[in-house]
Parts: structure tokens; C-alpha cells; sequence
């Protein structure tokens, strides 16, 4: 029978997995709520956490033993979530933006 992780990797791979998870979630949950109260110190709680999250994806990587485009894969899908956020984040204050009070719209240059 194949098995797709070896028995040792087992708890590295499900621990992992999990962090996975937990910090990713985590992440984009301190990131909102940082940009929604205002509050910087909390951006920095966000990023620590994204760091977990890197460290977490790297050990899974290395314990599902994969390699090659696999892992130019997973560095790219770190990369678009540590980014995503920041473009959906703009993305919203451009589209709400006649819903926030005192902010200050934006007039296109007379052409």
C-alpha cells in the first residue's frame, strides 16, 4: 500500500497542517481588524503571525517531501497571502469609499 506520508512524518505533517490553519486565520483576522480599529501595533501582531504561517508551510513542505515546482508553488501562494489582503483591503476603501464620513473623495485630473 502507497502512503503518501511516511509513518515518522505523520506528526510534523498534522501539527503543521493545523498551524497552517490556525495562522493563517489568524493573520488575516488581526490584519482586518487592525485597518478596521486603526490600530498599528495590531499589524504587527498580524505579521507575526504570518511568520508562524511561513514556518508552518515550510516544515509541511519539507515533511509531504515535496520538490521542484511544488515548492515554487507554495512560495508562491506565501506570496499572494501575504498581498492579497493589502489589494482587498484597497479594493474595499475604493468601493466604499461615499460610506466613510470626512474621507475625502478622490476627482479625476480635467482632461
Amino acid at each position: 500500500m502507497l502512503e503518501p506520508v511516511e509513518l515518522k512524518d505523520f506528526f510534523i505533517v498534522f501539527f503543521s497542517g493545523a498551524m497552517v490553519i490556525m495562522a493563517g486565520a489568524l493573520y488575516a483576522l488581526l490584519f482586518a481588524w487592525s485597518r478596521l480599529q486603526s490600530k498599528p501595533w495590531m499589524m504587527t501582531l498580524a505579521y507575526l503571525s504570518y511568520i508562524v504561517l511561513f514556518i508552518s508551510v515550510m516544515a509541511l513542505g519539507s515533511a509531504a517531501h515535496l520538490t521542484g515546482f511544488w515548492w515554487w508553488l507554495v512560495i508562491t501562494m506565501l506570496i499572494g497571502y501575504l498581498l492579497a489582503p493589502h489589494g482587498i483591503w484597497k479594493l474595499c476603501e475604493a468601493t466604499h469609499i461615499d460610506e466613510v464620513p470626512n474621507k475625502v473623495q478622490p476627482t479625476l485630473p480635467p482632461s
